[in-house]
């Protein structure tokens, strides 16, 4: 099956894609086709050079009579496969579906500090990566959902595993007969061609309803867990913080209720097909954050305020390289972060599709409230034991 499998992943007429290459924002570049392998990202080779780095616009479509090599053996619907499980949402999906009673398999790179802690969950491991199609056919015998976390590295070049690794895996799915495809996308990445991860996202989720694989699409606002390393700990370090002077406002919501959520769509069938999203009961700006964060902890922070402007100027500067064109993208989603838009979207036709009540969803100040007075009764713990063993005879 495998085997079989590569060798149809391996043939160019089996996917089409059209990507669009904007080489300046002015300035509109002829239009070509490529594979999925295969992607045209600057003007001139040679480490050093200056180049014009695309603003990457993409359509994307299977091409039709693809063969499905299912089985026609059944699988138990409890089992699925999480790609990206050791991070932030991954690991609270595997958790999640682990203490609901489903059979899960994880994804995982090979690394050299294996992830253990998935072991002593009860989750099986499997050793793969999307940017090695080949090592992902295995990864799927036997499952019934697959639940997309992954995400690239900062290291590496956004297209490898958010789109090249994305495609890979969808036509993988299909093939092999998986019933379900859970993927998790960005909010509003439909309305910012101009960053090229919200806009691969937007390509993806596009790939996937084409594909025809049964699927359920969930874009993303923010991550609670996200502010603790970027606020809450800096500021009980008394360390800086960094943050900006735009009026950008975020519906952050905890990774555990985004897991909660999505396993309740997955069994509803009337949201086969369709796309979610999921955002938290308040949007914030990074300023409210900051002030809450200051509340809770007791104490001021040292803010450092980065000027959208300056975000603006690095991002054109990097671009003008080849060596920091992933820099250049990676700024660009920063740049929306950082702009006039509300990352948020009202909750409630969501809540009366999935029979969930509003009140059930954590908000930030709980969420934040509940860190603080954990972390703060600890120091203090430490602190007491700390003075008992300063008693010297």
């Amino acid at each position: 099956m495998a085997s079989i499998l590569h060798a149809q992943l391996a043939t160019p007429s089996k996917l089409k894609l059209s990507w669009r290459h904007t080489l300046a924002p002015d300035s509109l570049a002829s239009t070509s086709s490529h594979s999925h392998s295969s992607f045209a990202a600057t003007t001139s080779k040679g480490r050093g050079n200056v180049v014009s780095m695309p603003i990457i616009r993409c359509n994307a479509q299977a091409a039709p009579g693809a063969v499905n090599l299912a089985p026609g053996t059944p699988v138990r619907p409890t089992s699925i496969l999480v790609v990206g499980a050791t991070g932030t949402l991954g690991r609270q999906i595997v958790r999640r579906a682990l203490d609901e009673g489903y059979d899960v398999r994880c994804l995982v790179r090979p690394r050299p500090a294996p992830a253990d802690f998935l072991r002593d969950w009860g989750a099986t491991v499997v050793n793969a990566d999307l940017s090695k199609p080949e090592t992902i056919p295995a990864t799927l015998v036997g499952i019934h959902t697959v639940i997309d976390c992954a995400t690239g590295r900062p290291e590496e070049p956004i297209k490898t595993v958010d789109w090249e690794g994305k495609v890979a895996l969808i036509q993988c799915a299909k093939a092999m007969g998986i019933q379900k495809f859970v993927f998790f996308s960005i909010h509003n990445c439909d309305k910012h061609p101009e960053v090229p991860l919200m806009e691969i996202k937007n390509c993806t989720e596009k790939f996937l309803r084409d594909s025809g694989q049964n699927h359920i699409i969930i874009r993303l606002c923010g991550f609670m867990q996200g502010l603790i390393g970027q606020y809450a700990v800096p500021i009980l370090e008394e360390k800086s913080v960094w943050g900006t002077d735009a009026p950008t406002r975020i519906a952050y919501m905890d990774t555990q209720d985004i897991a909660r959520l999505t396993f309740i769509a997955l069994r509803n069938e009337n949201v086969n097909g369709k796309l979610l999203t999921f955002a938290g009961p308040r949007a914030w700006t990074t300023q409210e954050v900051i002030t809450l964060c200051e509340r809770l902890a007791g104490q001021d922070a040292n803010v450092t305020t980065v000027p959208v402007s300056v975000l603006r100027l690095t991002r054109q500067l990097t671009r003008l390289f080849e060596w920091t064109s992933d820099v250049a993208d990676r700024l660009a989603f920063s740049e929306v972060l950082t702009s006039d838009t509300v990352f948020s979207v009202s909750m409630n036709e969501t809540y009366n599709l999935l029979g969930v009540d509003a009140k059930d969803i954590v908000s930030l100040e709980k969420y934040l409230q509940d860190y603080f007075t954990n972390i703060l009764k600890k120091l203090k713990d430490l602190k007491a034991q700390s003075k008992q063993t300063d008693i010297f005879f």
